[in-house]
């Protein structure tokens, strides 16, 4: 039994992994360092290049209750991101490096992987696919130009896009500790995972009326900005009313100026990049401001006029197909036996959205190459509640990245009118659904 998987980001390590541990043989394909990409440094697996935080680890949240059911299907990318991880409230955040590093190791170890170092191309995917080797495309929002064109040509549509926008990182050494100060919103996880800086409203003014006016990086003649609404750069945000940060990613609550024993009339959070604490990033504060001007912007944040910022925001095109009309249950194109896409590139947003995606490839693959046939996942689940976004042909919408949250999972019945209540009701209905199926799915 063979495969292939090309693109060794999350997708695409989640797929080798599960088809290896389920003994297929695998060669998964990573451009880098022969071709790298506009966004990458490195030629590490699983590199993050956005945000070094995977969400919720709270099994009451979406984004918990995914990673709880990753675990139960044997992922590679959520132990090892608990066993890099660095101090971030109730989020998974971890040591990128270390991280990068120590998935590129138990890949490169394992005895079912082949690891390539080569440009995969078009003409080697049809090769392939007419031996009857699947081919699962993980190559996410930076595909290659040749291999993009082909995708296109598959689905007989233009690829669909949306801009993506990176946090800024600052050495930690040259935050002014005398007004950021230390602390998680309402002292969750161990009370001071984040750090802070603090707005007063005059503060808060100038710094809006700098950003606003900032110039930004100009988008090609041809291109539109769409921005995944969960990624919107800050200087959009404040264009659509001053107040708009202040209640929205810089929103002050749950948090105590020690300055001042009150709440802020805005806050910064910085989360920590590393386990050494040297660098930190500056949450929810993407953006595609020029990099001279960006510097000058964020140097009116509290706390930062001295930052030395190690990196500056910046942003990159995310590309995606339009699923619901082109794959199946199994994410294989309808009209192209043995192709399957998986990860971000499908319609999914996030670093574990994406990996999820490439987990439920590979074993679907590795059941079919076995002979077996596995029951989709129950729409109840947070695997199943994505794989609805992603096959929803019957409803009128424009197709959009979609992550896990509370919207998709479907609701109880009969209704649960208490908020909080009908959340916890969504959960125990996932976790049992997700039990049974699983149970059928294992090899």
């Amino acid at each position: 039994m063979k495969a292939t998987v090309v693109g060794g980001g999350f997708a695409g390590v989640e797929a080798a992994w599960a088809m290896a541990q389920r003994g297929v043989s695998v060669q998964l394909y990573e451009m880098r360092p022969v071709k790298m990409t506009p966004a990458h440094k490195t030629e590490l697996l699983c590199e993050l290049v956005c945000s070094n935080s995977f969400k919720s680890m709270m099994t009451e949240s979406p984004a918990g209750l995914l990673k709880g059911e990753m675990r139960g299907l044997d992922s590679i990318v959520i132990p090892t991101a608990e066993e890099c991880s660095v101090p971030a409230g109730q989020a998974l955040a971890v040591d990128r490096d270390l991280y990068a590093a120590k998935i590129t190791e138990l890949i490169s170890a394992h005895e079912n992987i082949e690891l390539v170092r080569e440009e995969f191309t078009p003409e080697m995917a049809e090769k392939l696919l007419a031996e009857g080797v699947p081919v699962v495309i993980a190559t996410g929002p930076l595909t290659s130009e040749g291999l993009g064109q082909w995708l296109a040509e598959k689905t007989g549509q233009e690829h669909l896009y949306f801009y993506d926008a990176v946090s800024p990182t600052v050495d930690a050494s040259t935050i002014n500790h005398d007004i950021v100060f230390a602390q998680s919103r309402y002292d969750k996880g161990e009370g001071d995972d984040y750090l802070n800086c603090p707005f007063n409203k005059e503060e808060y003014e100038l710094f809006i009326d700098a950003l606003v006016e900032a110039e930004r990086v100009p988008l090609k003649d041809f291109e539109k900005p769409k921005y995944f609404e969960g990624c919107k750069p800050i200087e959009e945000i404040a264009s659509k009313g001053r107040d708009s940060l202040r209640f929205g990613n810089f929103k002050p609550v749950g948090l105590t100026d020690p300055r001042t024993e009150r709440r802020p009339w805005a806050a910064v959070q910085l989360r920590p990049e590393n386990r050494e604490m040297t660098l930190y990033s500056l949450v929810a504060c993407q953006n595609r401001l020029k990099w001279g001007v960006q510097k000058e912007v964020l140097q009116m944040i509290p706390g930062l006029e001295n930052a030395d910022f190690v990196r500056l925001g910046v942003i990159h095109r995310n590309t995606y197909i339009n699923s619901p009309t082109v794959l199946n249950g199994t994410l294989e194109f309808n009209d192209t036996p043995g192709l399957y896409v998986a990860g971000q590139i499908t319609g999914v947003e996030g670093y574990i959205d994406s990996a999820s995606m490439g987990l439920y490839a590979g074993i679907c693959i590795a059941a079919k190459l076995q002979g077996r046939e596995i029951p989709q996942p129950p729409r109840e689940t947070a695997f199943g509640s994505l794989l609805s976004h992603l096959s929803d042909a019957e409803t009128d919408r424009d197709f959009a990245p979609m992550n896990i949250n509370w919207g998709i999972l479907p609701n109880p019945e009969p209704h649960i009118k208490n908020k909080g209540e009908r959340k916890t009701a969504k959960v125990e209905a996932a976790q049992k659904a997700f039990a049974e199926w699983c149970a059928q799915v294992q090899p």
